[in-house]
């Protein structure tokens, strides 16, 4: 009979691992440093650096990607003024009161298309009677000129007392301006307003147009040749136009007008051309540009 106070034998099990005093070393390994890292918890710590980025190597992208985005915007702008729009500005009184000294014009380079195989394929329009035209002058292709266009190739133009006659007909020309009576009997006077007049020369003429017109003009009308046009300004007294020089050739004509996107007015018209003084015009200009802005004609489309 058991006591009820004799202890239980507990079940034989492995053996438990005898307890080692502190800095005891284990039999078949190698001593390791208390509280050094073990190769395993050292790999995260050197893997989750960052790089370091060079800094020479960083300002030079920075510098090549401006230079490239500087290059590009330099392309897109040649080739819009090449092809697309280009600015202008009216210099002269010959388009009064349709442009003014002082207005800024975009100029539509597409409208009119060019020779070639995209004439048929584009939908570009046709020169036609009445348009406003900005071409190079034919006597010095470095210069522009904006004119209106009065005669098409094949027309007879002849003008009788500053009115213009197209194919015997008279030209409706509500856009035009003139400066001085009809009755004006001076031989300038007269070529100007009673043209073809062979028998007159002007002092501001062309030499060689005169011995042209005399080839072209038939019962005193003149007969405008194929692939030319006949081109005169609004301010009729004052316009140095295919009256006094001749013919624009389609191929000298760059666009039409589009609109004015700034106008300013003409402050000083007597001012010299050396350096300082258009500098002066330039500073002024800025600094003053609500007083002498003409805000009702900018932003206008040009008719």
């Amino acid at each position: 009979m058991e006591s009820p106070n004799q202890p239980v034998a507990a079940a034989p099990g492995p053996l438990a691992p005898p307890e080692l005093p502190v800095g005891a070393e284990i039999p078949g390994q190698s001593p390791e440093p208390v509280g050094a890292p073990s190769p395993d918890a050292a790999a995260p710590a050197t893997s989750a650096a960052a790089p370091l980025r060079p800094v020479v190597n960083t300002f030079s992208n920075d510098v090549i990607g401006s230079v490239q985005s500087l290059l590009g915007t330099i392309v897109i702008a040649i080739f819009v003024i090449t092809f697309v729009v280009q600015a202008f500005q009216i210099p002269s009184q010959s388009m009064e009161n349709t442009l003014l000294v002082g207005d800024y014009l975009l100029v539509n380079k597409l409208c009119y298309g060019g020779p070639g195989l995209g004439d048929h394929l584009m939908p570009y329009q046709k020169i036609a009677r009445g348009d406003i035209i900005v071409f190079h002058y034919p006597v010095d292709p470095t210069q522009h000129f904006v004119k209106r266009v009065i005669g098409l190739p094949g027309d007879r133009l002849h003008m009788v007392n500053k009115r213009v006659f197209i194919n015997g007909k008279a030209l409706d020309e509500p856009y035009v301006h003139f400066l001085e009576p009809t009755n004006s009997r001076d031989s300038n006077s007269m070529f100007r307003d009673n043209f073809p007049r062979p028998d007159l020369y002007a002092t501001n003429m062309e030499g060689n147009w005169l011995l042209e017109m005399h080839k072209l003009v038939e019962d005193g009308e003149l007969i405008i040749p194929e692939g030319h046009y006949f081109a005169m300004g609004d301010n009729r007294d004052d316009s140095q136009d295919s009256r006094y020089w001749g013919f624009v050739p389609r191929e000298n004509i760059i666009g039409r007008p589009l609109l004015i996107y700034w106008s300013v007015q003409d402050w000083d018209r007597s001012s010299s051309e050396n350096f300082s003084s258009r500098l002066y015009h330039i500073a002024y200009a800025v600094t003053h540009i609500f007083q002498i802005t003409r805000w009702n004609r900018t932003l206008r489309l040009i008719h």
